[in-house]
């Protein structure tokens, strides 16, 4: 069997719906802290979400997952970080390593674009997605314990971050 290769890209408008679609298919509350979404379903992009902010990954022609990338405030002060917003692979992509390349292009496009730091946030109860950041340098830099209430339970919020200019 032939596997196809992962092509990573950044968004473009035009993948508003198939986006938008992953994520109806691959909420879980193993990461989403906002309930699943329901008709009518809004648009991916907006004043917020621009497509510039996002990097797809592409396999057989599918997308098959996205990153979010942008600068964690709108402060100077802040303005050599960048914080992952949102990481998504469709059930059918998981196990190729797509999450993997997605994290290291983020990590690629943020150096390029400046950065010299990157963090981010993840739930404590999502095991999987704590293990791949660890693999690829992040570290705990911070536990906000029973942070988040869903699905009934008291739920931590771990920051991550790491270097962008060492490994």
């Amino acid at each position: 069997m032939i596997v196809p290769e992962t092509l990573i890209r950044t968004a473009e408008r035009e993948d508003d719906d198939v986006l938008a679609e992953l994520d109806r298919v691959t909420w879980s509350p193993l990461h989403a802290v906002l309930p699943a979404p329901t008709p009518p379903y809004e648009p991916f992009f907006d004043e917020r979400h621009l497509p510039e902010d996002y990097l797809v990954a592409v396999r057989g022609g599918v997308v098959v997952g996205y990153i979010r990338i942008v600068p964690p405030t709108t402060l100077a002060a802040t303005a050599h970080v960048r914080q992952v917003q949102g990481l998504v692979v469709a059930e059918s992509a998981r196990g190729y390593g797509v999450a993997r390349a997605l994290l290291r292009a983020a990590m690629e496009k943020a150096r390029a674009d400046g950065a010299v730091r990157m963090t981010l946030r993840v739930l404590g109860h999502n095991a999987p997605a704590r293990a791949l950041y660890a693999s690829e340098g992040f570290a705990v830099e911070g536990v906000l314990p029973g942070e988040m209430f869903l699905a009934g339970a008291y739920v931590d919020d771990i920051l991550m971050g790491r270097s962008l200019t060492t490994g």
